[in-house]
């Protein structure tokens, strides 16, 4: 069977999910059953100094967005960092690594932006023999109104000062959590290396508000009547982590920086996604509080079963292997043309991709007698509307057309550009020329 046991930065774990810093990591009691489950590592929730104490509210701290089958699509966080005592969870962790020595586990740290008080709590946490450190500078909500959290991870000067300071105050690995609160994440991920960060974690949560509650009009999580903008994570976030990831992976200035790929990972699918992104592991939150632990065991079976059948023998082999087909839109090959088929013996007659298509989209399908739906082809322009609004999979299906080929559509041969740059009867091409 194919080997998960991954080396990410120096940190060894036995498999490449991790467990992400969240309420899930909070103490030595959930840690331990996490291991207990499988999990190949994790990082602790968000550790601060001791001083004003953080107080959390009592009300509800999450808020969600449901599918129609109400299956959990995302949550909006209003949690702080850890508000117990720093000693304790100290204690806990240096325990907790003493007792699984064969497990990853980093230690998420946010303190004030002066040199000081990195120094201090980075001297306490490398007491504990733990594998690493996580900034984070990602948290959206909270801490960010105190000067920490997003408000430093946004300002890439800040990123790559403290980054300095901690590898100048430390040995431990230091992972830089980035925020996607930003219109371009290269930039903090290239300040991160400039700081000398060992490697990135990316993307914490999206700030949001997930709805509002219309007898009261307070935005959800509602405490006392008022909300609060939060963080928001699970499988609705993921193709912006997806992205995010990729764009640093594919940057000259950052492609050799290690990332730690974090945002809806749920399934074995979404992991190996995110690695053949380029990330070295993955980061799991809400997978976990939704399912429980146990998930992790699924993800393991599914990652080795398919390494397996793509004839991989371990982790290596599938990370970045993804990266090169990432390209853009210019660069995209004009030569590929498809149309949509629509298979009728799998055809339910629900009449979605005829009303998708004729009312928001090209009129390219016709509703036959007896609710026989049949793709025109001379009006197909292979948007996949239609394939995308279709609840039975496969039953619509895009068939490539050969080069040489008579679109039915234009009447053109289909060929020869090789992108938008070169085709003749694209105006921004020939303004371009």
């Amino acid at each position: 069977m194919a080997n998960l046991a991954t080396s990410f930065i120096g940190i060894k774990s036995p498999n490449p999910f991790w467990l992400a810093s969240a309420p899930p990591t909070d103490k030595e009691y959930n840690v331990v059953r996490a291991y207990k489950a499988g999990w190949g590592g994790v990082v602790w929730k968000t550790l601060g100094l001791d001083g004003p104490p953080i107080v959390n509210v009592n009300g509800p701290r999450y808020g969600a967005v449901w599918g129609a089958d109400r299956r959990l699509l995302a949550m909006n966080n209003i949690e702080l960092i850890t508000d117990r005592p720093l000693e304790v969870n100290l204690r806990e962790i240096k325990q907790v690594k003493r007792d699984w020595p064969d497990r990853a586990l980093v230690v998420s740290l946010m303190v004030p932006c002066d040199e000081e008080s990195w120094q201090t709590i980075l001297k306490r946490v490398e007491e504990t023999d733990c594998d690493g450190v996580e900034l984070n500078f990602g948290c959206p909500h909270g801490m960010s109104e105190r000067g920490m959290g997003s408000a430093v991870g946004q300002v890439p000067e800040y990123i790559e000062m403290v980054t300095r300071w901690v590898k100048k105050h430390s040995r431990m690995p230091c992972i830089v959590k980035l925020t996607p609160n930003i219109a371009d994440i290269r930039r903090p991920a290239e300040a991160a290396l400039r700081g000398g960060a060992d490697a990135v974690s990316l993307i914490n949560t999206v700030s949001s508000i997930t709805s509002v509650d219309l007898d009261s009009f307070s935005p959800e999580p509602s405490i006392g009547g008022k909300g609060a903008h939060g963080g928001l994570c699970g499988p609705a976030v993921k193709p912006i982590a997806l992205n995010m990831v990729a764009e640093i992976a594919r940057n000259p200035e950052t492609r050799d920086l290690p990332v730690s790929g974090i945002g809806g990972v749920t399934t074995w699918r979404d992991a190996a996604e995110f690695m053949a992104l380029g990330a070295g592991n993955v980061q799991v939150c809400t997978a976990a509080m939704t399912y429980g632990f146990r998930i992790v065991q699924e993800m393991i079976s599914g990652l080795s079963q398919y390494l397996d059948d793509k004839g991989m023998s371990g982790v290596d082999q599938l990370i970045g292997r993804a990266v090169p087909n990432v390209t853009d839109w210019q660069y995209l090959n004009l030569n590929y043309v498809t149309k949509a088929q629509i298979d009728q013996d799998a055809c339910i007659k629900c009449g979605r991709c005829y009303a998708a298509c004729e009312d928001t989209s090209h009129q390219a399908i016709a509703m036959k007698p007896g609710r026989v739906f049949e793709v025109i082809d001379a009006e197909c322009v292979a948007c996949n509307l239609c394939v995308n609004v279709c609840p039975v999979e496969n039953c619509i299906t895009m068939k490539e057309l050969p080069l040489g080929a008579t679109d039915p559509r234009t009447g053109a041969v289909v060929g020869p550009y090789a992108n938008w740059t070169t085709h003749l009867n694209n105006p921004m091409a020939k303004a371009a020329e």
